[in-house]
């Protein structure tokens, strides 16, 4: 009996193509953000992680699948020992167009040339105030200028694009998206502002109250800048602006006001080997399990990544004004 030839794409229940895998390295993180961890946090013993071999084995087995864009995600992926090792790695991956991370930016200004070296092309950097006070209310632990330090690494080694990534909260941080905007400009580098996603549960502010679309911050703007519509995308959720006179383009991720699931080309694999099929939702496959038990037999984890694409979900679940369905913290999912 012949079997028909494992597929070069994968296509879920309607019709979308996967081709963008994240992958959390690591739950732990240097930082503990107010809006994604808990102050005070259990991380996962190394027994339940994926080693760095199966996460190699898993981001080949996607690439093989015609995934062509894989994220490094945390917590904070720099933190994990053997980060570099794995990065070089998955940067060496045929068939792969690019390999990016996203970072606190903690590590930038001793790592900056290494990631370079190693094949990541672009760097996201979580950045959501350039208050240093305000930034250790938010981050609990951060240290701004040792941020604002690495951004000036990562720029002077030349990624094809560095991009700040800023999670708006009204009456946190919302009267400084015009500083952040113009801090971006400034450093001829991208920015990216995210609603906040219902993901855990929070204890330092109410997420209904917090609240601050996307649209609110375009008219914010519109007071210091011109914006102008983009139809570029980077492979995720972002809708681009340009700021005229500039290089900077301006992204929303808009979960809530602009709901992009239709085009939604994205899976996620947490560092407890967990495919999580949607953000939003509890779809997911235990890929660590299919590893383990078959080990060295790419196939058969190829076809359970397959199968998985008819359980991906069509929309995400997340109301803003309800407790979260979604219990794990945005640290276990992977940023």
């Amino acid at each position: 009996m012949t079997h028909p030839p494992t597929p070069t794409q994968l296509i879920d229940r309607f019709g979308r193509t996967v081709d963008y895998l994240r992958i959390s390295i690591t739950d732990r993180c240097d930082f503990r953000c107010v809006y994604c961890m808990a102050e005070d946090m259990t991380f996962l013993p190394r027994a339940q992680i994926l080693t760095l071999e199966e996460i190699y084995t898993l981001a080949q087995a996607f690439a093989e699948l015609g995934v062509k864009k894989i994220r490094v995600t945390g917590g904070e992926p720099l933190v994990r020992k053997g980060a570099l090792e794995l990065l070089q790695n998955i940067g060496s991956i045929e068939n792969l167009d690019e390999l990016v991370i996203t970072t606190n930016g903690s590590q930038l200004e001793t790592m900056a040339a290494d990631l370079k070296e190693a094949g990541v092309k672009r760097i996201n950097i979580s950045l959501d105030t350039l208050d240093a006070d305000k930034f250790k209310s938010i981050t609990r632990t951060g240290d701004l200028h040792q941020v604002l330090k690495g951004i000036q690494a990562v720029k002077s080694v030349g990624f094809e694009r560095i991009k700040i990534n800023s999670v708006i909260l009204k009456d946190r941080n919302h009267l400084e998206v015009c500083d952040l905007v113009q801090f971006a400009v400034d450093n001829g580098i991208d920015i990216s502002f995210i609603e906040e996603m219902p993901l855990g549960i929070v204890s330092q502010h109410d997420r209904s109250e917090a609240y601050y679309s996307s649209a609110l911050i375009k008219a914010d703007l519109a007071r210091d800048f011109s914006l102008v519509a983009t139809a570029e995308k980077t492979g995720g959720p972002s809708n681009y602006f340009s700021v005229v006179g500039s290089q900077t383009r301006v992204g929303f991720i808009s979960p809530h006001s602009e709901n992009f699931c239709s085009t939604c080309n994205r899976v996620r694999l947490t560092v407890e080997g967990q495919l999580l099929l949607c953000l939003g939702n509890e779809h997911s496959v235990d890929l660590k399990k299919v590893l383990r038990a078959n080990p060295g037999n790419r196939d058969v984890l190829k076809q359970a990544i397959i199968d998985a694409m008819q359980i991906k979900p069509e929309k995400h679940e997340f109301n803003i004004h309800e407790q979260p369905v979604i219990l794990r913290h945005m640290n276990m999912t992977g940023g």
